[in-house]
C-alpha cells in the first residue's frame, strides 16, 4: 500500500511510520519539522527505498494538494498536531491554525484524491483521523470511563481545537462521504517521546540530580497506553474500522501522577543507582490552569469490533521505557528554553 502519514517525525507518527515501513508499506512523511519533529525518530525507516519525506505544513493547501497529487496514497493517517497542553495555554493560536484549519486542508485534499479514484479504490480507502481523549473533558474519581458516545467537554485550548477537528472529521464523512474513522486515545508513552512530556521529564530531571516536578499535589489521574500499542490501534482501526465510527484506544492503566514518578524513580534506583533515591527529588509545583483531574478510556468497541487490546502492562511498559531513555542520553539534551515549564496562564 501507498500511506501517508501527517506528523512521521513526531512521537506517535514516528511510532507509525517506523512500524508502517517494516511491514512493506511504501509511506509518504508529511511534516513540518517544528520543535517536536525529530529526524531521529525516524532514522531506520529513512534508510529505506519504501520511505519518502517532504517538509509540509498541513495548512498549506497547496503544497499538502502536490503531495496527494504525486502519492497517490491508498490510505491516510492524520497525526500531525500540536499537543502539549501548557503550551496552547500560553498560545492557542498555533493550536487552531494546524489542529483545525490544518485538518480542514488534510480533509479536502483528500476528498479531492477520493474522488478521482476507480470504484475499488475508493471503497478500500480509508482516512484516519488520529485524536485525544482530552476531547472528552474530564472524568470525577469514580465516574465510569469515556466511550465514544461520551459528549465533548474539551477544557484547555488543545482539548478544544482537537474537538473542533474531530467535528470536521465526522462532517467530511457525513457531509461528502469520505470515508473517515476517527480514533481518540489515552496518554502514550515509550521511546522517542519529547523530553517535555511527563515520564521523559521525570527521567531527565532525575538523571540530572534536578527537582522532578509534579503539578498540584499529583491526585490528577491519567490512563497510559504504550505507543506500539497504539499503533497496533491504529492499523486495525484503517484494517477494519468502519467508515464514519469512532474508537477509543486506552491501556487499561490508570495511575495517579505522582504514583507514577514514584514508579519511575524506582525504576532509576534499580537500573542507575544514585547516593539517595531519586523519590527525594520530587518537588510539588504550582498547578496547570484548569488541570484535568482524571482520564479514562473505555476501549470495548476496538475490542469487539477491531480485535485489538492493549498488550503492553504499564509495568513493562514502563521499565523498556526507562531503559531507552538509559541508553538514549542524548534524546534528553535539548535547549533549556526548549523544554522550560509553561502554562502559569496569560
Amino acid at each position: 500500500m501507498r500511506i501517508l502519514v501527517t506528523g512521521g517525525c513526531g512521537f506517535i507518527g514516528s511510532a507509525l511510520v517506523r512500524h508502517l515501513v517494516e511491514d512493506g508499506h511504501q509511506v509518504l512523511n508529511l511534516d513540518a519539522m517544528t520543535y517536536a519533529g525529530d529526524p531521529r525518530s525516524v532514522a531506520d525507516a529513512a534508510s529505506s527505498d519504501a520511505y519518502q519525506f517532504r517538509k509540509v505544513d498541513i495548512a498549506d493547501a497547496q503544497a499538502v494538494a502536490s503531495a496527494f497529487n504525486a502519492f497517490h496514497p491508498h490510505r491516510v493517517f492524520h497525526l500531525a498536531a500540536e499537543s502539549h497542553v501548557d503550551r496552547s495555554i500560553d498560545g492557542p493560536g498555533v493550536f487552531i491554525r494546524t489542529n483545525i484549519v490544518g485538518t480542514s486542508v488534510m480533509l479536502d485534499a483528500a476528498l479531492t484524491h477520493w474522488r478521482t479514484l476507480d470504484e475499488m479504490e475508493r471503497a478500500g480507502f480509508r482516512f484516519i483521523h488520529v485524536s485525544t481523549d482530552e476531547v472528552y473533558g474530564t472524568l470525577g474519581q469514580d465516574d465510569p470511563a469515556f466511550t465514544e458516545d461520551t459528549p465533548f467537554a474539551p477544557n484547555s485550548p488543545y482539548a478544544a481545537s482537537k474537538a473542533g477537528a474531530d467535528h470536521l472529521a465526522r462532517a467530511w464523512m457525513e457531509t461528502y462521504g469520505l470515508p473517515v474513522v476517527i480514533t481518540n486515545c489515552s496518554n502514550n508513552y515509550g521511546p522517542f517521546q519529547h523530553p517535555e512530556k511527563l515520564i521523559p521529564t521525570v527521567i531527565r530531571t532525575a538523571l540530572s540530580g534536578g527537582d522532578i516536578p509534579v503539578y498540584g499535589i499529583g491526585e490528577n489521574i491519567r490512563d497510559w497506553l504504550y505507543v506500539t500499542d497504539h499503533v497496533e490501534g491504529l492499523e486495525a482501526a484503517a484494517d477494519k474500522g468502519v467508515p464514519g465510527r469512532k474508537y477509543n484506544f486506552g491501556g487499561d492503566a490508570e495511575r495517579t501522577n505522582i504514583d507514577l514518578a514514584r514508579t519511575i524513580c524506582r525504576l532509576l534506583d534499580a537500573k542507575r543507582p544514585a547516593d539517595r533515591p531519586y523519590e527525594d527529588q520530587i518537588r510539588f509545583v504550582s498547578d496547570r490552569p484548569g488541570h484535568d483531574l482524571r482520564y479514562a478510556v473505555n476501549s470495548q468497541r476496538a475490542q469487539g469490533e477491531l480485535g485489538w487490546r492493549p498488550a503492553v502492562t504499564l509495568d513493562s511498559g514502563l521499565s523498556e521505557t526507562v531503559d531507552w531513555y538509559l541508553a538514549h542520553p542524548d534524546w534528553l539534551s535539548r535547549d533549556a528554553a526548549e523544554i522550560a515549564r509553561l502554562g502559569l496562564g496569560r
